[in-house]
């Protein structure tokens, strides 16, 4: 029997934190070793969770390891979990975040090297991506986008190339990364 070759990377330690009812994921952690932290912030939370990830976290890990951190954070701008973000039009405003979604996106800020806007286009986002944008950059951490929607959303990174590479989300310029 062949004998696997050794893997690359680590053992990635995994953790999330979830409102009392487990409908609402305020933060999700990955860490595989003790370099810089990479923060996204992203629409809503789908079904990853402290023991497994979905294509999206799947997504994120790995551009994270290819830019040099050392781990990511993930908040959203809705902490309700589903795997179709229709839901947030469908619920009313109050009840798409658990309390501690704020706190969550500002221990993200703190904590993180690196922010990446990354909720793609939805017509419920607006009045809080405003907010959550606003609330993360007092934190001076640099906010960065993969590219931008035709109508300037902060494209979502399973609908970017594998390759994308983060840019300042106000100047489109080229970030310094860890690597």
């Amino acid at each position: 029997m062949p004998i696997a070759p050794p893997t690359q990377f680590t053992a990635v330690r995994r953790s999330a934190r979830f409102s009392r009812c487990s409908r609402h994921r305020l933060l999700l952690e990955r860490h595989w070793d003790e370099g810089p932290l990479v923060g996204f912030v992203m629409l809503n939370p789908s079904t990853a969770d402290h023991a497994r990830d979905d294509a999206t976290i799947g997504r994120c890990t790995t551009f994270a390891r290819d830019w040099g951190f050392g781990g990511l954070l993930v908040a959203n701008l809705f902490t309700l979990r589903s795997t179709d973000p229709r839901i947030l039009t469908l619920t009313t405003a109050t009840s798409r975040n658990a309390d501690g979604a704020d706190e969550a996106l500002d221990e993200l800020a703190e904590r993180c090297d690196l922010i990446v806007e990354a909720w793609g286009a939805h017509r419920t986002v607006d009045d809080r991506a405003s907010a959550v944008r606003t609330r993360v950059a007092r934190s001076g951490t640099e906010l960065a986008v993969l590219g931008r929607t035709k109508d300037g959303h902060p494209r979502h990174p399973l609908y970017v190339p594998a390759l994308t590479a983060p840019v300042d989300a106000f100047s489109g310029r080229a970030i310094t990364l860890p690597s």
